[in-house]
């Protein structure tokens, strides 16, 4: 009994000492600045280190990686996490094709806006980028045009919008504005039948040249379906889905303005495989060159098909009392087809005969490969 009483006291000696220890250690780190709620001021969280060895944040770092900045929230960006929970680029597959398809339209339609307007008209692409379909809508600068079209070939939609800059630019350059003056734009009003035509009349001239822009990909033919003035008689997919922006510059002189164009990728998916080539042609692995001569080179190779007059089974014992002059009989009679093979596999059949004092076979039927296996 003595003994468990005299480690029960060490215990509780080793334990006051282990207080003592806690207790100066905290009366060293009371110096920092706490405040009510418990967070330790900056100057002193930076010195912050846990048992590891690692840099504590402090408030100013954690708000700054979860996006909770004031400035920027002023400024309206955002930082950290937030911005990758509001960011509205999609991370979504490269279509390389996708590039040449609109580099072609940029000059397809450089050519034709000059022959419709009669005046030197510059194209331009800005910049090629993948979006949320609901973030864009909601990011259009109105008054605008929304040109809703549709892919024939594809069965599904596309849309394009015209900037009100470019609207008013084409309207004065059709009804012989002069040059060397802005257009004037008038705000505050839904635009007229006329303004719609005219600019319908450009749309449909740079739908043609989307059409012929995606011709050497894949052939399809895009239609004006209608134009609307309010997004959100414009939805032509759901706002979540991924779609490929493309924002063009028209410039005609001191007058000019912004043409974006934007397809869903559910309206691309029919010909995914061919917008995921590298260069024009691409076969996937397919080579057509060696594929043409490794054919002719097959159609030279000399094969050597065999004639089975007839088989039988026999025992090892008979096959070893075989003699010279042993006859052994066949089932083959003079009226039955033989069987042509290519090594083991059966490729015809016909009927024996004689030509030219030489035994031949008359090849009239092709055995195919599903026929040899349910002969087996």
């Amino acid at each position: 009994m003595s003994d468990e009483v005299e480690e029960k006291e060490e215990m509780t000696d080793e334990e006051k000492a282990m207080m003592e220890e806690w207790e100066g250690m905290a009366d060293e780190g009371g110096d920092s600045d706490v405040a009510d709620d418990g967070t330790v001021a900056a100057d002193d969280a930076d010195d912050l280190e846990d048992e590891t060895g690692a840099r504590i944040l402090n408030q100013d770092e954690i708000d700054s990686l979860l996006g909770f900045d004031e400035d920027l929230e002023a400024s309206g960006a955002s930082s950290g996490v937030m911005a990758l929970i509001n960011s509205a680029m999609v991370n979504y597959e490269r279509l390389p094709m996708l590039d040449i398809v609109f580099d072609r339209l940029v000059r397809l339609m450089s050519t034709s806006l000059r022959n419709l307007t009669s005046d030197n008209v510059e194209v331009s692409l800005d910049q090629v980028s993948t979006v949320r379909f609901g973030d864009y809508m909601n990011s259009i600068p109105l008054p605008a045009m929304l040109s809703v079209f549709k892919a024939e070939e594809w069965d599904n939609h596309g849309l394009m919008v015209t900037d009100s800059a470019l609207i008013y630019s084409i309207v004065d350059v059709l009804l012989g504005g002069r040059k060397g003056t802005p257009a004037v734009r008038v705000e505050g009003r839904p635009y007229t039948t006329i303004e719609t035509k005219l600019v319908e009349r450009m749309v449909n001239v740079t739908l043609n040249d989307l059409s012929s822009a995606f011709d050497p990909l894949s052939p399809v033919s895009f239609s004006l379906d209608r134009m609307e003035t309010n997004p959100r008689f414009a939805t032509i997919t759901q706002s979540g889905n991924a779609s490929v922006l493309a924002r063009f510059r028209v410039d005609m002189g001191d007058r000019g303005g912004r043409i974006e164009v934007l397809i869903p990728y559910a309206t691309l998916e029919p010909i995914r495989e061919l917008l995921l080539q590298m260069f024009m042609g691409e076969k996937f692995g397919r080579d057509s060159i060696w594929e043409t001569h490794l054919t002719q080179e097959l159609y030279k190779t000399d094969v050597k098909l065999q004639a089975i007059l007839g088989e039988k089974t026999v025992s090892l014992n008979d096959m070893l009392n075989w003699e010279v002059g042993t006859q052994i009989m066949f089932n083959t009679t003079i009226d039955d087809e033989l069987e042509l093979r290519c090594g083991n596999f059966p490729m015809f059949r016909g009927p024996v005969g004689q030509r030219q004092g030489h035994a031949s076979v008359r090849i009239e039927r092709y055995i195919p490969p599903a026929e040899e296996d349910d002969n087996q």
